[in-house]
């Protein structure tokens, strides 16, 4: 299967929500309604810094998502992106959606002159660790978190 890929719209929200609900159940990240619309709302707003995609199989259903964002990289003197998040309904798995979303992203960062797209996976994500080792090359870097109580 192809999957077709295009822009998050205001007509795609229940769809989005299903997704992005699954997304954080499957990080086990305790997420509300309210940040869904926080997060949404970024989505539709022109001026904020973060953009979503939308994978559909060949029936027009919505499969996958991803949202993404550019930075400044100093050292490198360079605007790369960072791949927040990336999430294929659990029945699409295996069908491209992942690589076309993570592609897709890949052609936009190209056509703005991002040099780099950079995403970050749990240890434990065999599965999508399968498919990005076929995309993208594995780095040395290790990261940390620390919480600002903001």
């Amino acid at each position: 299967m192809t999957a077709t890929i295009r822009p998050v719209t205001a007509q795609d929200r229940a769809d989005w929500d299903r997704l992005y609900a699954g997304y954080a159940q499957f990080y086990k990240v305790e997420q509300t309604a309210e940040m869904r619309d926080r997060v949404f709302g970024w989505l539709m707003d022109d001026a904020h810094e973060v953009n979503g995609l939308l994978a559909l199989d060949g029936d027009g259903v919505v499969i996958g998502l991803t949202h993404f964002r550019p930075f400044a990289s100093p050292l490198s003197a360079a605007v790369k992106c960072f791949l927040d998040d990336l999430y294929v309904d659990p029945v699409a798995r295996g069908s491209g959606a992942a690589q076309a979303l993570i592609n897709a992203v890949g052609d936009i960062a190209q056509q703005n002159g991002w040099t780099v797209v950079r995403w970050i996976t749990a240890d434990d994500n065999y599965r999508g660790r399968g498919v990005y080792d076929q995309l993208a090359t594995r780095t040395m870097w290790i990261t940390y978190d620390m919480a600002t109580g903001a």
